[in-house]
């Protein structure tokens, strides 16, 4: 008779969501079972680190799930049936199909590859953890010569360059983009930037758009080959499929489309949070792809599903997006604040001390994650179904 919940996803919205609602859910009334891919949580936004060489901290999911009552299941979705309710997964456990009441659907992001010939087959990218080694082993094969090629102007591509110039600076890096390099950032943070990469020996291309990537070059729209011995693809993130097969309405971009308490549209047993989310901030615009995001869906939906299922008020997350924080290595790194509107703001801080502040505020989400049981309240809360059930039977 217990209400079956089901996470999708141990990313930081998924991982942080089940382990919230261990905390606040009675387990005699509610079963919790997380499926992800990976045994580990991955910390998606130190993945460039680890792609240019250096190790992260191992939390192994068993472990952070420890003393939870949370079930985790290792695997991959294959299948998500929103009118039957039902998850399948595939793993090294073989195939299994689990039953859900209510779902919450994490399941994040990957790279966008746009329809460009040659990307999956010769790029790299640093959007998941497989990837990421993957391009490290790359890196690692070219020693300290080689030209390093990132397609892309967004925060990950600048991350991704400025990282892997910084720790190989024995190898050639540059990159190619379609606008202007820091082009949305105010002036002084956008100065910061360029003189980053001046000091970094990256070399950029400005207004080109890259239409073909090769096993040695990339060419642009206009035939220009820029070669490369490693080409990381950052042009964008692209959520998974799956979510628009499984008959859940999705916005153009295939993201789920959900109401303001993350509450999918066209079925409200399916919560969502994190980049699969398509909602409108405070601003009036759709929230973006990004960590702060996942904290924001993540703590709306977790109080919408305790609310629905206890029967207590949901309390309203605001979803108001503050700036963009971009690292530049391991020392250096711009903090820069936007308006409502998402436009950036005349002040920036740049740095050491924006390095401290985003290396402090990653830590503390993965500080956070790894541990779930931190701030257990001492009272959980019961089903109000199952309340109801257990009245009429009394009564009868």
């Amino acid at each position: 008779m217990k209400h079956r919940i089901v996470v999708l996803g141990a990313g930081y919205a998924g991982a942080f969501s089940a382990g919230y609602l261990a905390r606040q859910l009675h387990p005699d009334d509610f079963e919790i079972t997380v499926v992800n891919a990976e045994p580990d949580f991955v910390e998606r936004l130190r993945l460039h680190q680890l792609a240019a060489g250096q190790d992260l901290r191992h939390r192994p999911l068993a472990e952070v799930f420890a003393g939870t009552g949370i079930r985790l299941r290792l695997g991959r979705v294959t299948n998500v049936d929103v009118e039957r309710r039902t998850v399948t997964v595939s793993g090294v456990e073989g195939i299994d199909r689990f039953e859900y009441d209510s779902l919450l659907y994490a399941l994040g992001s990957t790279a966008a590859d746009h329809g460009v010939p040659g990307v999956e087959e010769h790029a790299f990218h640093v959007a998941a953890r497989p990837s990421a080694l993957r391009l490290r082993a790359r890196l690692d094969e070219l020693g300290e010569e080689g030209k390093v090629l990132v397609v892309g102007g967004n925060l990950t591509a600048i991350e991704a360059a400025t990282e892997i110039a910084e720790s190989r600076p024995g190898l050639e890096v540059s990159l190619v983009t379609s606008g202007e390099l820091g082009g949305w950032l105010g002036a002084k943070a956008r100065r910061h930037l360029l003189r980053a990469f001046d000091r970094f020996g990256i070399t950029v291309h400005e207004h080109t758009t890259i239409e073909r990537v090769e096993e040695a070059a990339a060419v642009g729209a206009d035939g220009t080959a820029f070669a490369s011995d490693a080409t990381v693809w950052t042009a964008g993130f692209a959520v998974h499929p799956i979510a628009a097969a499984s008959g859940l309405e999705v916005a153009p971009n295939g993201q789920i489309v959900v109401d303001r308490q993350m509450r999918s549209v066209s079925h409200p047993d399916v919560y969502v949070a994190g980049d699969s989310a398509f909602v409108i901030g405070d601003n009036g615009r759709p929230l973006p792809m990004s960590c702060a995001s996942a904290g924001y869906t993540s703590m709306q939906a977790t109080a919408a599903i305790v609310g629905d299922l206890t029967g207590r008020k949901i309390k309203a997350t605001a979803l108001t997006y503050f700036g963009n924080h971009i690292s530049l290595g391991r020392k250096d790194a711009i903090f820069q604040l936007v308006d409502g509107d998402a436009r950036s703001k005349a002040g920036a801080l740049c740095g050491r001390s924006a390095a401290r502040v985003k290396s402090a505020v990653v830590a503390a989400s993965g500080w956070a994650i790894s541990r779930p049981t931190f701030g257990r309240p001492t009272r959980k809360y019961r089903s109000a179904t199952i309340r109801e059930r257990s009245a009429d039977v009394l009564a009868a």
